[in-house]
């Protein structure tokens, strides 16, 4: 019955024992964690031992950088860092690296070599660096299609594979390589002799340039343990680095617990979803670096707030109830919560307190960050706009075209607020000109929107309409077009793809901007990408997404 949507009399939880209104539930599924990171200490520090190994494993790994000699070692070198996690440790010495390479001051010493051509075109296109797609014609034939006899190099269909995952529109020559290599990496995944079977079958559900960093970093951990060409160090400071982090992550986890346990906002929205840890780990996509923990804590409370809002907006307050929220939001003054609800008050109250502590945080001096909270505060504002909008479709029954949709339904995608938020905490990273950007709704962001919006109507759809809810892009896309419900899905997938291909090509159009703000946006997709590629991952975990946690906050690696 976990899932069962009921609609019944339930007397509102706003002080009045008297009344009773007509209220949709979902029956959300409990939490899987309970308390368990709750009880972490938060004073947990790392053994000087680990600090002392941690140090010299890293600078020995900066040693084999500055060694490494041939294009195609630093590239392997490289690759080997990012995948394990690691490259957050060593960012001046890989840009410089790349940098000479896109400047052409290091020749490709192996230019025939498929694994090393389309390493060099992914390493470099995925650090924002302009490079062709042109090169790859060398191993077409003259009808334009990939060399059969490029399928004995198992290693180099993997390595083309995944560089024609950051095609951008119009270059049909990775959208070939994509179709070529799909169909022989599902017959090396399926071919138990090959070594790369394993890593095969991982990366056709999660490519490297499609998946959230730090997630899939546990796993190359594995994969490459297991390979006989290691790099010993490499992987003891990649196991080191993982365990330390993930102490950190423990507490920060322990904390935002406790932060919403003092909040009482499950005690008084007990209608919503109880997400603390996907939440937190959600946030952790975004941005994994130790230096990045305030923003980290911010952005958390953001998407909390989020997961109550979208479940207050879409399944349990009356209309009336939102129209008071949302005008109390763009008000943005303590006093208008007197005229709240009373469950709506512990979560109104709990927003501002949040803005707040930020807004104390900040250097009275500090212009920029000042502009940023204002730009984040827009952004909060506007999506209980769209959410407010999207109740109104509801409640008259209204199924909008896909445009009408689409235009509301990409901002409450909520990747917007998103960035707005995570940018408070980033440092001096965060100039006015990235915030400009961003309050600018670029293309990037937009995209991103459509990505996670599409992804989440296509597996979350059936559920949300047997609930009661707004028509999805599904519904809306059936409508329009009078097709069927598979038909609606395979061309919003198609959209999907295109929205891919956008966020793409304009990452490598905003490359004035530092790479880590423009990382935020694509982990972002990524998220979208994990949380929704089959199943709704987010309202329930106990998948997917409970295997991940688990490895990611729970288990350490073993040595």
């Amino acid at each position: 019955m976990s899932s069962e949507v009921v609609s019944d009399l339930i007397a509102p939880n706003n002080g009045s024992s008297n009344d009773s209104v007509l209220r949709r539930s979902a029956n959300f599924e409990p939490s899987l964690w309970g308390d368990y990171f709750l009880s972490y200490p938060i004073n947990t520090v790392l053994d000087d031992m680990v600090r002392k190994q941690l140090e010299e494993q890293r600078e020995e790994v900066r040693r084999m950088l500055e060694a490494a000699e041939k294009c195609s070692e630093k590239l392997s070198l490289i690759d080997s860092i990012q995948r394990l996690g690691l490259s957050y440790h060593f960012e001046g010495e890989i840009n410089e690296i790349l940098e000479h390479m896109q400047n052409d001051s290091c020749n490709l010493d192996d230019d025939e070599d498929i694994y090393i051509v389309a390493l060099r075109f992914r390493l470099l296109r995925q650090q924002g660096y302009s490079v062709s797609c042109e090169i790859f014609n060398r191993f077409t034939n003259e009808n334009g299609d990939f060399k059969e006899s490029m399928v004995k190099d198992q290693r180099g269909i993997l390595s083309l594979y995944q560089a024609s995952h950051l095609g951008m529109n119009g270059e049909n020559i990775l959208d070939k390589a994509l179709a070529f290599t799909t169909t022989h990496l599902q017959a090396i995944a399926m071919d138990a002799s090959s070594p790369f079977a394993e890593e095969a079958k991982y990366s056709l559900k999660w490519p490297i340039y499609k998946a959230v960093p730090r997630f899939t970093a546990r796993n190359h951990i594995s994969l490459y343990d297991k390979d006989p060409l290691k790099n010993n160090v490499l992987l003891s400071f990649a196991k080191l680095d993982f365990n330390a982090l993930q102490k950190l992550y423990k507490k920060e986890l322990a904390e935002v617990s406790r932060w919403l346990k003092d909040q009482k906002l499950m005690e008084n929205l007990s209608f919503a979803r109880n997400r603390v840890v996907e939440c937190y780990f959600w946030a952790l996509g975004v941005f994994y670096e130790p230096k990045y923990s305030y923003a980290r804590s911010i952005l958390v409370k953001n998407i909390i707030f989020i997961s109550f809002l979208d479940d207050m907006y879409d399944v349990y307050a009356t209309l009336d109830e939102l129209q008071l929220f949302t005008d109390a939001i763009e008000r943005w003054d303590i006093n208008a919560i007197d005229k709240l609800p009373h469950y709506m008050k512990f979560l109104y109250q709990a927003i501002l307190d949040a803005y707040r502590d930020v807004e104390q945080d900040i250097d009275e001096d500090n212009n920029i960050l000042s502009f940023g909270l204002d730009c984040a505060k827009a952004a909060m504002k506007r999506q209980c706009r769209v959410y407010l909008a999207e109740a109104k479709w509801f409640y008259e029954g209204y199924v909008p075209t896909m445009e009408e949709y689409m235009e509301i339904a990409t901002i409450s995608a909520s990747y917007h607020l998103f960035a707005a938020s995570s940018f408070l905490g980033m440092g001096d990273v965060v100039s006015k000109e990235v915030l400009e950007w961003a309050k600018s709704d670029p293309i990037m962001l937009s995209a991103s929107g459509d990505i996670g919006r599409l992804m989440n109507d296509i597996v979350s759809h059936e559920f949300e309409q047997e609930r009661g809810d707004v028509a999805s892009a599904v519904e809306c896309y059936m409508k329009q077009y009078g097709v069927s419900e598979e038909e609606a899905v395979v061309e919003l997938e198609k959209q999907v793809i295109k929205a891919w291909k956008d966020v793409t090509e304009d990452y490598m159009k905003s490359n004035k901007f530092p790479n880590a703000i423009l990382s935020c946006v694509i982990n972002v997709n990524r998220l979208s990408d994990f949380f929704y590629k089959e199943e709704d991952g987010y309202t329930f975990p106990n998948g997917e997404i409970k295997r991940f946690i688990t490895s990611m906050l729970k288990d350490p690696v073993p040595f």
